[in-house]
């Protein structure tokens, strides 16, 4: 049974950093989204199973920054410069396939889900 397991969620001030761990058995693509409070979900960043292949939302281009340890089966995302408007539900979620990259930003496309760690940028 495949388990995404979350951690590094918190409160932190505008302009600090956060780091989010996610440990993924089992997946292949795994990614990063976020839902905030009344809007919908949406995709923060990826990184593809066996390349070094990251994208990220242009929202956190700059900022954000998703990397993987294999050997872990951990996925990350490095938060820098954290504004308010990143305040939000963070989920990690893993594919049970490859996906071709146009559709990494979907989360259709993506079958396991972690329960969502929360980030709260305030002073």
């Amino acid at each position: 049974q495949v388990q995404l397991v979350e951690s590094g969620g918190g409160l932190v001030q505008p302009g600090g950093s956060l780091r989010l761990s996610c440990v993924a058995s089992g997946t292949y693509d795994k990614a990063w989204f976020r839902q905030a409070p009344g809007k919908e979900r949406e995709f923060v960043a990826a990184v593809r199973w066996g390349t070094t292949t990251t994208v990220h939302a242009d929202s956190v281009k700059g900022r954000f920054t998703i990397s993987r340890d294999n050997a872990k089966n951990t996925v990350y995302l490095q938060m820098n410069d954290l504004k308010a408007e990143d305040t939000a539900v963070y989920y990690c979620a893993g594919s049970n396939r490859r996906l071709i990259l146009s559709v990494l930003r979907s989360s259709a496309e993506y079958n396991y889900w972690g329960q969502g760690t929360q980030v709260t940028v305030s002073s």
